[in-house]
C-alpha cells in the first residue's frame, strides 16, 4: 500500500510539478475569471468529439466557442475581455455543451462549477457563474488545532423550529451561539456539498465544488464559517467522495456521454444500495478532481477539516454490503480490498497534512481496518479520528432488547473501551444515523409516546419519563468520559428532541414537519427538556475544565454485574455509575483517593431527585479495593 502511495506521489512530483500544483487545478479548470477581464475554461471530457460553452453571454449560440483540444482528453477554451470587462457577467447562466461519439449534443453542468441553483418550476439545477464584485473576505483566524474535540454535528436546513428551509444566516446568528453555550468546539456541516435532491441528507452529490444554494449564497456560508472561528469553533467538512449522485443532467454521470469518464464503467461503476455512481480512484484525472476539491473547500471556505462518508465502501470491493467485520485481519488483506481507493484517501491526508497541517480529518468506517488512524509515513490511512460506530449500535441493542437489570456492565465496559491502539476514536451515543425516519432517538426510545404528553413540569414524574431522563444522562455522560478520544452529538439530540427526522418526499406530502429541529423547546421552562440541555452543556463544559478526552484511556476499577455499578478514573476525575434500576446504596465502597462533587446528573437542575449534598469533601483510607490502594465510601 506504501509502494502504490509512493509511486502515485512520485509521479505527481515529475508529471505535474508537485503535489502543491497538482492540487491548485481548481484554479484553472471549470470558468476561470483571468485578472485581465478575459475568461479561461478548462475540462476533462475524454469521451467528447467536440466540446463548446454557451450560456447568457452567448444567447445560447451552442457552436460560437469551441473549446481547443489538449492531450489527454483535456479540451480549454479562452474568451478575451470586452472593453476591459468579463465577458461573461456574474450571475451568467452557462451549460459545457459536448458532441458525444454518436453525434448528440449534451448540454452538461461543469463538474467545476461554484454555483448552481434551481428555480422553483424547474427540476434541474442550473450553473450560475459566480464573480461578485467584492467577494467575502475572512477577518478572523481559524483556531488552533484543539486537543479534546467536542463536535456538533448539524444540517444547515433543517436547524430552525420552522418548518422550512433554513438558511447559513439563520445558522450563523441564531444557531453559532447556541453550539458555543452548550460547550462544543467543533461544528460539523452535514449537506454543505450541492446535492439535487434534499431528502439524500446530502450524500447524493451531484455538483462537488458547489456549496448548496438552497441555504443561500458562497458568501454567506463563508461569513457562516469565520463567525464561528470568531467563537473559537472549529469547522467540519462532511465530504462525500465514496460516490456520486446517477444524476446526468445536473450531475457528474456521463458527463462526456460515456459510462466512464469519472468512474468505473459496468457493473462496478454502479453501487447496487445507494443506486450511485463509484468513482474510479485509479484514474490521474479523478485523483486531480477529489484532491482539489479538498483543497478549495479548505482555502476557498476555510473549512478546518473533514468527516469522509462512507469510507468502508471505498475499501472494499464488495463495499461492505452483506459481510460482516470480527477483526479478523484476513477481513482487511486481499483482492478484496480496493487498494487504489485506500492509496486515495493515504494521498488526501497527506496532502491536508502537508499543506494544511491544523487540518483535522476523521473516517466514518464500521469496519475497523488496522492503522487508518495511524500516519501514512508508517503505512498507516494517515486519518487523525474514526467513528467509534460500535457504540450507539451497542446502546440501541441494550435498549430494545434487554430489561433493566439484565444490563451487562461488562459488555458495556468492553464496548466502550474495544478500540485499536493509538488511534483515536470519536465516541457518540446516537448521530443522525439514529434520528432518521425509520429509526428511533435514545430520547424516544427511552420515553416514547409519553414525551407527547409528560414533559411538562406542571404534570406528575412519571416513571417512564424520570427513567428516561435519567438514563439519558447517564448514557451520555459514560460515553463521553469512556468512550474515546473525542465525542460527537446531533442537533437536538443533547436535549432529547421529540419523534425523528424526515425530509419532505412524496411520501410523507412533501412535508417540512419532521425536517426541523425545536431548540425552542428548550426555552420553555415549562418543559423538563431544558434539564437535558443543561446537563449536556455542563458535562461539555467540564470536559473543557479537566481535558479527559484529550487524557489516556480511563483505569476501570469497578464494573459490579449484580449492583450495576461502574466506576473509572480518567484526567483525575472519578466516574461512577449505578444503572441498576431501583437499588441505591448507602457506603458504597469505591476505589480513590478524595473527592468532591463536580457533576450530579440527580441534581435538580438536571431533572434528577437532588439525593447528594454537593457541599461534602470525601477523604479516602488507606483501604485496598479494586487494586487501587486507598478508597472512600459514597
Amino acid at each position: 500500500r506504501y509502494s502504490l502511495f509512493y509511486n502515485h506521489l512520485k509521479n505527481i512530483e515529475e508529471s505535474e510539478g508537485g503535489l502543491d500544483k497538482f492540487t491548485k487545478s481548481y484554479k484553472t479548470f471549470g470558468v476561470n475569471q483571468l485578472e485581465d477581464g478575459g475568461i479561461y475554461c478548462k475540462e476533462w471530457a475524454p469521451g467528447a468529439e467536440a466540446v463548446f460553452l454557451a450560456g447568457d453571454f452567448n444567447d445560447w449560440n451552442p457552436f460560437s466557442h469551441p473549446y481547443k483540444k489538449l492531450e489527454y482528453g483535456k479540451w480549454e477554451l479562452f474568451i478575451p475581455p470586452e472593453d476591459g470587462c468579463s465577458p461573461v457577467p456574474h450571475g451568467s447562466k452557462l451549460k459545457v455543451v459536448i458532441r458525444a461519439q454518436n453525434g448528440a449534443l449534451l448540454y452538461r453542468i461543469s463538474p467545476w462549477a461554484r454555483y448552481v441553483v434551481r428555480d422553483e418550476d424547474k427540476v434541474n439545477y442550473d450553473w450560475v457563474h459566480w464573480n461578485p464584485p467584492q467577494s467575502y473576505i475572512h477577518k478572523n483566524p481559524s483556531p488552533k488545532r484543539l486537543k479534546s474535540l467536542r463536535i456538533y454535528e448539524s444540517h444547515v436546513g433543517i436547524a430552525s423550529p420552522e418548518g422550512k428551509v433554513a438558511s447559513y444566516k439563520n445558522f450563523t446568528y441564531n444557531v453559532l451561539p447556541r453550539i458555543k453555550d452548550l460547550g462544543y468546539n467543533c461544528v460539523q456541516l452535514m449537506a454543505i456539498m450541492e446535492h439535487a435532491y434534499y431528502a439524500s441528507f446530502g450524500y447524493q452529490v451531484t455538483s462537488f465544488f458547489a456549496a448548496s444554494s438552497r441555504y443561500g449564497t458562497p458568501d454567506d456560508l463563508k461569513e457562516m464559517i469565520d463567525v464561528a472561528h470568531s467563537m473559537g469553533i472549529t469547522v467540519l467538512l462532511d465530504v462525500v467522495h465514496s460516490h456520486a449522485s446517477k444524476n446526468s443532467e445536473d450531475g457528474l454521470n456521463q458527463f462526456d456521454g460515456t459510462d466512464s469518464c469519472f468512474f468505473h464503467s459496468g457493473y462496478r461503476g454502479n453501487h447496487q444500495l445507494w443506486d450511485s455512481r463509484l468513482f474510479d480512484y485509479a484514474n490521474w484525472e479523478v485523483l486531480r478532481f477529489l484532491l482539489s476539491n479538498l483543497r478549495m473547500w479548505i482555502e476557498d471556505y476555510r473549512f478546518d477539516g473533514f468527516r469522509f462518508d462512507g469510507v468502508t465502501s471505498m475499501l472494499y470491493h464488495h463495499h461492505g454490503i452483506g459481510t460482516g467485520f470480527s477483526g479478523d485481519y484476513n477481513e482487511y488483506f486481499g483482492l478484496h480490498v480496493d487498494e487504489d481507493a485506500l492509496c486515495y484517501l493515504m494521498l488526501a491526508n497527506h496532502m491536508i497534512n502537508s499543506l494544511h497541517p491544523e487540518c483535522i480529518t476523521i473516517a466514518e468506517d464500521v469496519s475497523g481496518m488496522p492503522a487508518l488512524c495511524r500516519p501514512v509515513a508508517e503505512g498507516g490511512g494517515g486519518f487523525d479520528y474514526r467513528l467509534a460506530m460500535a457504540i450507539p449500535d451497542k446502546w440501541i441493542q441494550i435498549i430494545k432488547e434487554l430489561k433493566d437489570e439484565d444490563w451487562n456492565m461488562g459488555n458495556i465496559v468492553h464496548t466502550l473501551t474495544n478500540r485499536r491502539y493509538e488511534e483515536k476514536y470519536i465516541a457518540y451515543a446516537e448521530s443522525h444515523d439514529q434520528a432518521l425516519v425509520g429509526d428511533k432517538t435514545l430520547a424516544f426510545r427511552l420515553m416514547d409516546a409519553e414525551m407527547y404528553t409528560n414533559m411538562s413540569v406542571l404534570m406528575p414524574l412519571t416513571p417512564v419519563i424520570d427513567r428516561g431522563i435519567q438514563l439519558h444522562k447517564m448514557i451520555r455522560l459514560i460515553t463521553h468520559a469512556l468512550g474515546g478520544e473525542s465525542y460527537l452529538n446531533f442537533m437536538g439530540n443533547e436535549f432529547g428532541h421529540p419523534e425523528w427526522l424526515d425530509f419532505p418526499r412524496i411520501g410523507n406530502n412533501e412535508s417540512y414537519h419532521y425536517a426541523r429541529r425545536q431548540f425552542n423547546l428548550t426555552e420553555d421552562d415549562l418543559l423538563r427538556y431544558k434539564f437535558l440541555n443543561a446537563f449536556d452543556r455542563d458535562m461539555n463544559r467540564l470536559e473543557e475544565r479537566f481535558g479527559w478526552l484529550a487524557s489516556p484511556q480511563a483505569y476501570v476499577s469497578e464494573k459490579h454485574e449484580s449492583n450495576k455499578v461502574i466506576a473509572f478514573e480518567r484526567a483525575g476525575l472519578i466516574f461512577i455509575f449505578n444503572f441498576h434500576p431501583y437499588q441505591s446504596y448507602v457506603d458504597y465502597r469505591v476505589a480513590a483517593f478524595k473527592y468532591k462533587i463536580l457533576l450530579d446528573s440527580d441534581a435538580g437542575e438536571y431533572g434528577g431527585h437532588q439525593r447528594l449534598d454537593h457541599n461534602t469533601e470525601y477523604f479516602s483510607e488507606e483501604y485496598p479495593h479494586n487494586y487501587r490502594p486507598n478508597s472512600i465510601m459514597v
